[in-house]
C-alpha cells in the first residue's frame, strides 16, 4: 500500500482525531486528506503526473505535509530540499533532480524567479504561506506605488523587465552604474540586492511595489526583541547594498522621487500629475495596507 492510499484509510479510520497541530491549530486526519487531495488535483491539472519530479521548499508547516502527500498520491516524486539553501545550491537541486515544478512560500518568489531562466526543465512555481517580512524605513529606504487598470499594462512579464530597466536606469543617474536587473524582483550590484519590487493584481487593478534602499539599513535591534522563522530571516537578511554605499552619497528622496517620476513616464510612455489620490488609486493603497495588516 502506497503512501497516498495508506493517507485515506487513515483518514477513514480516525476522522476527528489530531493529525497535525500546528501553532495552536488542530487539523484532523478527515481534514488533513481533503487538504492533500484539493492540492493532488491541483497539481494533476498543472500536468504533473507519475513519475515526475517536484521540489518541495518549505519550512515545518501543514503545507509541507499536504505536498508531500499529494505527490504520493499522484505516484510523482517528492524533492525536499533545504529553505536556508541559496541560489547556487537550489540551482543545482532543480537541474540535476529535473523537477518539473517547485512548491515554496510566497516569499522566496523573487529568488526562484530569478533563477528560473537558468532551469529549462522547470514549469511550475507553486506558491503558498505567508512569511513574508519587509523592512521599510523613513530615512533608509524609499517606497514606489503604480497603480492602473491592468488593461494598461502589457503582459506580466514584461511589466517586470520594464520596472526592472525602470530602477536599473533611476539608480544609474545617481551613480550606481554597477545596477542590473535580470529576472523578476531584485535589481543588483555585484550580487547585492539594492531594490526590489512585486506585481499584485487587485480585482481590475494591477499595482506595482517597489523599495529602493537609499542607505544603511540596521536591522539588529529589530531581530533582538521579535523572533523570525530562520528560512524567512536568511532570505530577507540577504546581502544588501545602498546607493549611499555604493556611491557615497545619500540621495534627497525629492531628487529621488523626480528622477524616477521622469523615468516612469517615460518607460510606461504616461504623464504624471501631482495631486490627491484618485479613487481607484485610493482603492488599492487601502486594499495593500489591509492586506499587509492580515499577513
Amino acid at each position: 500500500m502506497g503512501l497516498g492510499k495508506m493517507l485515506e484509510e487513515t483518514a477513514k479510520k480516525y476522522q476527528k482525531k489530531t493529525a497535525l497541530f500546528f501553532e495552536g491549530k488542530e487539523i484532523s486526519f478527515e481534514q488533513l486528506d481533503e487538504h492533500v487531495n484539493r492540492l493532488a488535483n491541483g497539481l494533476k491539472n498543472l500536468g504533473i503526473t507519475k513519475g515526475d519530479r517536484v521540489a518541495i521548499m518549505l519550512p515545518n508547516i501543514p503545507e509541507f505535509v499536504y505536498s508531500y502527500f499529494a505527490l504520493q498520491k499522484l505516484g510523482a516524486i517528492a524533492v525536499p530540499f533545504n529553505t536556508m539553501y541559496k541560489g547556487r545550491e537550489i540551482l543545482h537541486i532543480l537541474n540535476d533532480s529535473g523537477s518539473k515544478a517547485i512548491i515554496t512560500l510566497t516569499n522566496f518568489a523573487p529568488l526562484i524567479n530569478e533563477i528560473k531562466p537558468d532551469i529549462p526543465c522547470l514549469e511550475h512555481i507553486i506558491l503558498t504561506g505567508e512569511r513574508t517580512l519587509l523592512f521599510v524605513h523613513p530615512e533608509s529606504t524609499v517606497a514606489v506605488q503604480i497603480v492602473h487598470h491592468r488593461e494598461f499594462f502589457p503582459s506580466v512579464e514584461e511589466t517586470y523587465k520594464k520596472v526592472g530597466e525602470i530602477l536599473v536606469e533611476t539608480l544609474k543617474k545617481f551613480g550606481v552604474h554597477e545596477a542590473w536587473y535580470k529576472h523578476r524582483g531584485s535589481v543588483r550590484v555585484k550580487g547585492r540586492k539594492i531594490a526590489s519590487f512585486t506585481i499584485a493584481e487587485v480585482e481590475n487593478l494591477a499595482i506595482v511595489n517597489a523599495l529602493c534602499f537609499l542607505s544603511k539599513l540596521e536591522t539588529d535591534d529589530f531581530f533582538k526583541v521579535i523572533w523570525i522563522p530562520p528560512e524567512v530571516k536568511d532570505k530577507v537578511l540577504e546581502p544588501l547594498t545602498s546607493v549611499e554605499e555604493e556611491t557615497g552619497r545619500r540621495p534627497d528622496k525629492t531628487q529621488f522621487k523626480d528622477v524616477i517620476v521622469r523615468a516612469i513616464e517615460e518607460g510606461f510612455g504616461v504623464k504624471i500629475e501631482e495631486g490627491p489620490l484618485k479613487r481607484d488609486e485610493l482603492f488599492a493603497y487601502e486594499k495593500q495596507r489591509a492586506l499587509a495588516k492580515k499577513t
